[in-house]
């Protein structure tokens, strides 16, 4: 029998999230929007990718942000808070 404290053994890792380039979404997007009419899921299909993934981008490319393609929350350019304004944070709360 296993032990029944989950954490001490965890068969897998959690999965990361997936991160697109400007460059991608933009290539997806125009090849999306040139597909047949009929062959727009396969794009979809064949990239993993859900129609949402195409409307935002298409939404964010008409805009004439490019920037805006950058998802901010995982982007690496996300300043990081020191210990100590996290510590302030904490106790502030």
């Amino acid at each position: 029998m296993t032990s029944s404290n989950p954490s001490s053994t965890d068969p897998a890792p959690r999965p990361k999230r997936c991160t697109f380039s400007p460059e991608y979404k933009l290539r997806i997007v125009a090849e999306y929007d040139a597909a047949p009419e009929g062959e727009k899921g396969a794009v979809l299909r064949r990239e993993r990718l859900y129609h949402s993934h195409v409307t935002e981008w298409r939404a964010a490319r008409d805009a004439g942000a490019l920037e805006n393609l950058v998802d901010r929350r995982t982007s690496p350019a996300r300043p990081k808070k020191s210990t100590a304004e996290v510590e302030n944070e904490k106790l502030r709360r």
